[in-house]
Formats: C-alpha cells, sequence, structure tokens
C-alpha cells in the first residue's frame, strides 16, 4: 500500500467503493440486456403484458374466499390446490387454454347459482 495523506485517504476508499457499485450495476446491466431464449416458443408469464389474464385472475380469487372453495375449484379442474395457488396467487404460471376455459366455465356457473365443484 501506497503512504497516503490521512485527508485523502477517505477520497481514495470513496473512490474504490464507487468503482465496485459501477462493476456491480454493469454485470446487472449485462444480465438484464441479455438476448432472451432463443427459438419461436417462448413461455408467456404473468405479468404486466398479460391485462386480461390479470382481470381473470383476480375476478377467480374474489369468488374463492369462502373457506374449501379453492379445494372443490381445484377437483373439479383435475389439478393440484398449489398449482391453482401458482396460477392465482403465485403469478407464476399460466393455465393453457382447456384450464381456462373451465375455470370461466365454472365462475359463471357459481354466479349464476350451481356450484359444479360440490
Amino acid at each position: 500500500m501506497i503512504p497516503t495523506h490521512p485527508r485523502l485517504r477517505l477520497w481514495i476508499d470513496l473512490g474504490e467503493a464507487l468503482v465496485v457499485a459501477a462493476d456491480t450495476g454493469a454485470r446487472r446491466l449485462r444480465l438484464a440486456l441479455r438476448p432472451k431464449r432463443k427459438g419461436s416458443y417462448k413461455t408467456r408469464r404473468p405479468g404486466y403484458d398479460t391485462p386480461m389474464w390479470n382481470v381473470c385472475a383476480t375476478l377467480l380469487r374474489a369468488e374463492l374466499k369462502v373457506r374449501g372453495t379453492k379445494v372443490r375449484l381445484a377437483r373439479y379442474l383435475g389439478i393440484p390446490r398449489q398449482r391453482l395457488h401458482d396460477f392465482l396467487r403465485g403469478r407464476s404460471r399460466q393455465p393453457d387454454a382447456e384450464l381456462l376455459l373451465r375455470m370461466l366455465h365454472w365462475m359463471s356457473e357459481k354466479r349464476a347459482g350451481r356450484d359444479l365443484s360440490l
């Protein structure tokens, strides 16, 4: 280590901290800008670019407030309860078209007073 004046030591330490922060920022930027998965098939994830699914999930969550309703819906759909949680709460997955249509059918029948999952 080169001997430095005590008043300059603070500025040298601050400069080193800025170098580390810049390196970390550059690394994160490189990860964010890297090319996405190649190929024509890309799995769509729930988020800001799926507004229709977001509305549908919100409506389904409102129907599932009564205790035991989520379990009955999962049984009706033939999927594990945890998978239904991933669809509606976890927002980590999206159902396929058939499952979504069955969810919408269940919701419309439930609002009409006929619960298909009983």
